[in-house]
C-alpha cells in the first residue's frame, strides 16, 4: 500500500498541475441532471487519472463522480480485487467562479473498507495522505490530532454545510449558534483535511456522496479524529446515497455535538 501511496504523491499533483491549475479562471461551466456543475477541468482530470490508475493497476475499476449513475452502480456491483472513488475536482463552483478552494480526492476500496485515501489542493500544494492502521500525512510530515483547547462547544470553529441540513436543524444551530465560530469553505474533501490538520474542530454535513468522504474521512481517522452519521452510524458505505456526517478533531467535543442535536 505504501508504494501505491508513494507513486500516487508524485503523479496526482502532477496531473492536477497539468490540467486543473491551467484551466483555473479559463472555462466555463455546464450543470449536471443535479443541479450540479461539470467543467472541460472535472473531465479532463478524470480522464488523465483513470488513465494512469488502469496503466499501473489494471485489476482496479475506477469509480469517477463524472461517470453516469449506472456505470458507478455497475462498478460497486462487480466483483473486483479493488475499486478506486474518484472525485477529480471537489468544489467546482468554487473552481468556476474563481475561488481558490477546490481538490482532488482519491481513495481505494478493499474488502469492503477504505485502505487508502489522498487529496490534493493544487492551489497550496498540500497532498494530504493516509494508509488503513498506518497513519495519515500532510506533505510526508505526520498529521497526529492531539486533543485540542477547544473542547467545548461554544470554543469550536465547526464547518457547517447548512445548505444539506434538514430545515429544523439547521434553523436550530442557526438561531443557537452553539459554536465559537463556523465556516463553510465548498469543497467537502478539503473540509475533512482541514478537521485532521486542527484547522477546525468540528463538521457537520447532511449528505456527502461517496467520492466526497471515502479519503477523507480515512485521513480524519488516521490522524485521530473520530465520525459518525446523524444517526450515530458508521459513515462509510460503499453505496451512492449520500450520508450525513458529525466528525471532530476529538470524541468529546463529538459527543457533546450528538447530545445536544442528535439525540
Amino acid at each position: 500500500m505504501q508504494n501505491k501511496l508513494t507513486h500516487l504523491t508524485r503523479i496526482i499533483p502532477e496531473l492536477a498541475q497539468q490540467e486543473i491549475m491551467p484551466r483555473f479562471n479559463q472555462v466555463g461551466f455546464t450543470f449536471k441532471g443535479d443541479g450540479s456543475l461539470v467543467t472541460d477541468a472535472d473531465t479532463a482530470m478524470q480522464r488523465a487519472v483513470i488513465k494512469e490508475l488502469n496503466k499501473r493497476w489494471p485489476e482496479c475499476p475506477c469509480l469517477g463522480e463524472e461517470m453516469t449513475g449506472d456505470h458507478q452502480q455497475g462498478l460497486l456491483d462487480s466483483e473486483n480485487q479493488g475499486l478506486w472513488i474518484l472525485d477529480p475536482l471537489d468544489g467546482t463552483t468554487n473552481f468556476s467562479s474563481g475561488i481558490p478552494f477546490f481538490s482532488v480526492s482519491l481513495a481505494l476500496v478493499q474488502n469492503g473498507e477504505v485502505r487508502l485515501g489522498l487529496i490534493y489542493d493544487p492551489v497550496r500544494d498540500e497532498c494530504f495522505s493516509a494508509v488503513k492502521d498506518q497513519g495519515a500525512w500532510l506533505n510526508g510530515k505526520r498529521l497526529k490530532l492531539n486533543g485540542s483547547s477547544r473542547r467545548e462547544l461554544d470554543q469550536c470553529v465547526t464547518q457547517v454545510d447548512f445548505k444539506r441540513l434538514p430545515a429544523e436543524l439547521a434553523m436550530r444551530l442557526a438561531a443557537e449558534h452553539p459554536f465559537a465560530s463556523q465556516r463553510n469553505f465548498g469543497s467537502g474533501a478539503l473540509d475533512w483535511c482541514w478537521l485532521a490538520t486542527a484547522r477546525s474542530q468540528l463538521y457537520v454535513h447532511g449528505g456527502q456522496k461517496l467520492w466526497d468522504y471515502a479519503a477523507g474521512q480515512l485521513i480524519l481517522l488516521e490522524a485521530g479524529g473520530c465520525a459518525n452519521s446523524f444517526s450515530g452510524e458508521p459513515v462509510f458505505s460503499l453505496s451512492l446515497k449520500p450520508q450525513s456526517i458529525v466528525a471532530a478533531s476529538h470524541q468529546h467535543q463529538l459527543q457533546q455535538l450528538m447530545d445536544q442535536y442528535f439525540s
